[in-house]
């Protein structure tokens, strides 16, 4: 979400009476790459861009590809082969060992099928959205979205086939982009099919001075940051001017100010015992997937201890969702490594990952597509899918 941002900022910059521009996209990888699907850059043709397709290798060649796409006004997709025995006609040694596809589409204020006229869109979005983007055919560029409730939210694509909403719909169960040929019209074509998440909203409990660190890396990170406090000398603008938010909100009211979301980390670092106790109290009932509190595993066993002689009852699931000591565990002590090690956790349970060592990590770093050595990883026919492997 934050290479969004970065993207529609520097939009929003462009003198189009002067410059062109045009967005790249990763939108399909067989094999290795720096990038996954889904990844950006907006290109101007004074040879300035923001965001990335690549780890630097292949932005010089698609910059000269989206000169192409300026001056013509039509999309196009570019094919780059990374694998060491291939690459040599791309001039420049990459070594991912993956052929990427890229999408190169012209960004024209005003234009129907401009795409950040969509993105503007989903950014006010407070939901996640599934979003589906041809590839290829005569309607190459165009795109459809859909909210999690199966509503249709903003597109271009007027003809969408029932089995490419299902194919969104499926998004929002796997979190998992991909690319899939539909019957759209008379033709077959490539879709790629993603899912767009809000960002990650951080609410810290507690305005110390070991919170600042931590709200200067979440807004580094793109989050949305908000810190409240009882005490009003601890979230004085000074102390967190990066901060989107401050609130002085007494304990009893945190359930009624906030607004809490499946997309929501709260971090509980007062270091007054009572305090975060009653706000543990209320985050618990909150769909927060994660709440930490800074302190040593005690302090929250005597949370729990004193909860069960109130006869308060959680349920595992809830309880689960607390993470005391707050963390992973990378040897932290000074606040700034300790806000690292708090906002790798964060990002962690977001992402569904354990924070280990990638070199321990069985599988592949990114996610694939199945059968990612295919060109089509399935074809929709007569709304039902079709595997189709390439073995006749």
């Amino acid at each position: 979400m934050k290479e969004f941002k970065s993207i529609l900022t520097a939009y929003g910059k462009v003198d189009f009476h002067k410059h062109q521009a045009a967005l790249a996209t990763v939108i399909r990888v067989h094999g290795s790459s720096y990038r996954s699907p889904g990844a950006r850059m907006l290109i101007t043709n004074d040879g300035r861009w923001v965001g990335s397709i690549s780890g630097g290798c292949l932005e010089g060649d698609a910059l000269r590809k989206a000169r192409s796409v300026m001056s013509d006004k039509k999309p196009m997709v570019v094919t780059y082969d990374t694998r060491e025995e291939s690459n040599q006609n791309l001039g420049i040694g990459l070594g991912c060992n993956g052929v990427i596809d890229v999408l190169i589409e012209p960004v024209v204020p005003g234009d129907a099928h401009n795409p950040l006229a969509i993105f503007e869109q989903f950014m006010t979005a407070q939901e996640p959205l599934a979003m589906a983007t041809v590839f290829s055919g005569e309607k190459i560029g165009q795109k459809f979205l859909i909210n999690n409730r199966g509503e249709e939210y903003s597109g271009q694509l007027t003809e969408a086939p029932e089995s490419l909403k299902r194919g969104l719909q499926q998004l929002f169960e796997t979190k998992k982009s991909e690319t899939l040929c539909f019957e759209i019209g008379n033709d077959f074509v490539d879709v790629f099919l993603e899912l767009i998440e809000p960002a990650i909203s951080l609410i810290l409990f507690g305005g110390g001075f070991d919170a600042r660190p931590v709200s200067q890396l979440a807004k580094s990170l793109g989050w949305e940051v908000q810190v409240t406090d009882e005490c009003v000398a601890h979230i004085a603008p000074v102390f967190f001017p990066e901060a989107d938010k401050l609130s002085l909100c007494h304990r009893d009211f945190i359930d009624r100010d906030f607004r809490i979301t499946p997309y929501t980390a709260c971090v509980l670092m007062s270091h007054n015992y009572e305090y975060d106790r009653d706000v543990l109290v209320k985050l618990l009932s909150c769909p927060t997937p994660y709440i930490g509190i800074l302190g040593p595993r005690k302090r929250f066993d005597k949370m729990l201890e004193e909860f069960a002689q109130r006869n308060m009852k959680f349920s595992d699931e809830q309880i689960h969702r607390v993470h005391s000591p707050i963390g992973l565990d990378i040897g932290a002590e000074a606040p700034d490594e300790i806000a690292l090690s708090i906002a790798s956790e964060i990002q962690s349970v977001f992402s569904s990952r354990s924070g280990g060592f990638l070199k321990y990590r069985q599988g592949p770093i990114h996610h694939r597509d199945a059968g990612s050595d295919q060109v089509f990883k399935q074809v929709y026919l007569k709304g039902e899918p079709i595997s189709k492997t390439g073995q006749g």
